[in-house]
């Protein structure tokens, strides 16, 4: 499709990437090597909600990189206190720990509850964990993470984890009335991997209750769902609620990595020198970039535009859709948007290449859109408008009809 889009030999095959390969961005917008515009309804998997080449990142990259990049964690970090200060004003939390990604922050999450675990007492803590559910790809995330096309192949795994469905209070009654060694629950309050599979509305209040009856860590990963995502700074907003513990990332850094890993209550200080760490973590450039982030996304009043956006894109896409039968369910919160079809529809990411647009498949039947927060109407309207043609054409198509169904 374009050149310069083969990969090369020396690197490891662990993505099977589309035939392109772009040369610069900007806003919603990305070009390739030959020239052709894209719209992206992806923001780098969740990442650039700012969009691409954002003024604001740009002249803080070049601030702070030319005045100090790092100094390592042995000493104090100016910018490291202050993004821990706005994310504790933010999100209600004690304290942070930074980290370079989501899986990182999730590993830290993991630690913090089993250090608690062990604290109480507890030989073997437990981590009540999801199905569908994705938390990382180092050992422990992704034994964590609740599918066997992850874990494959990287036996044996980390034990440590009892696996509930989703969304399902009586299955985590039945565990806090049959384990011992349960210490937290690690759930998203939305699941992007597994499809964009949103909770019920009372799921999370719930959930809450039930961790603070039986002594249980609750810890959220909101890797995908923090910083703006989903209409809230944090999706635990939407239910007026604070967990014991929470993660976070992709969103964070708008590009640069950096997570974070926040704990308050009976999760706080449970971490003491010694017990965990990170070379790179919380460094000045990747702290200042993430300022930058929270300042433009408060700035611009970019929470109450996600949500905005978020409801103007899924009212359009239901209008389109209202006859159509092979659109079984559109779903999300903010612009954190789910399509679901009937049948598996992996093809359309070429196809959505080819209109220029970007997007992803989850759990082979769902369209996930994450589009940056900075999209105008216009921009909106386009997205819609491509995404709509192409799913369209996919469904007519005789080769995308289901095994046994003619015409």
């Amino acid at each position: 499709m374009t050149k310069n889009s083969i990969m090369p030999d020396s690197i490891m095959p662990t993505y099977a990437r589309l035939p392109v390969t772009f040369e610069k961005g900007q806003g919603a917008w990305l070009w390739d090597t030959d020239g052709k515009r894209y719209l992206d309804a992806l923001s780098g998997i969740g990442v650039c909600g700012l969009g691409h080449a954002h003024p604001a990142i740009t002249a803080t990259l070049a601030q702070q990189g030319g005045t100090l990049i790092h100094t390592s964690n042995l000493y104090h970090i100016p910018q490291q206190q202050q993004l821990a200060d706005e994310l504790m004003r933010l999100s209600g939390m004690e304290q942070a720990f930074f980290t370079n990604s989501g899986a990182e922050a999730c590993e830290a999450a993991i630690k913090i509850a089993r250090c608690y675990g062990q604290q109480k007492g507890i030989a073997t803590p437990a981590i009540i964990v999801a199905e569908k559910s994705f938390h990382g790809r180092t050992l422990a995330t992704l034994s964590a993470t609740g599918s066997r096309k992850i874990q494959a192949g990287f036996e044996p795994l980390v034990q440590g984890f009892i696996r509930a469905k989703f969304n399902d209070i009586d299955e985590l009654r039945e565990i806090a009335k049959n384990s011992d060694d349960a210490v937290a629950i690690l759930i998203e309050p939305i699941q992007g991997e597994g499809g964009i599979n949103v909770p019920d509305d009372h799921y999370l209040n719930t959930v809450r209750k039930l961790c603070d009856e039986q002594g249980w860590l609750m810890m959220l990963d909101e890797v995908q769902t923090g910083i703006c995502r989903t209409g809230k700074w944090f999706a635990w907003q939407h239910s007026d609620i604070t967990p014991d513990v929470a993660t976070l990332a992709k969103g964070l850094g708008n590009g640069f990595p950096v997570g974070a890993c926040l704990a308050q209550g009976p999760a706080a200080n449970v971490l003491q020198p010694g017990n965990h760490g990170s070379t790179y973590g919380g460094n000045p450039l990747a702290c200042s970039v993430a300022l930058t982030v929270l300042k433009t996304i408060e700035d611009g009043q970019l929470v109450a535009r996600t949500t905005q956006l978020g409801k103007q894109i899924c009212t359009s896409l239901k209008l389109a859709f209202a006859d159509e039968t092979g659109v079984v369910e559109i779903r999300g919160k903010g612009l954190m948007i789910g399509i679901e079809l009937d049948r598996p529809c992996g093809v359309l990411l070429k196809d959505a290449l080819e209109a220029g647009l970007l997007i992803s498949i989850q759990a082979d039947k769902t369209i996930r859109l994450l589009p940056p927060f900075i999209l105008s109407d216009e921009e909106a309207a386009e997205l819609v408008a491509r995404l709509v043609k192409v799913i369209t054409a996919f469904l007519t198509t005789e080769k995308a009809r289901p095994l046994g169904k003619t015409s």
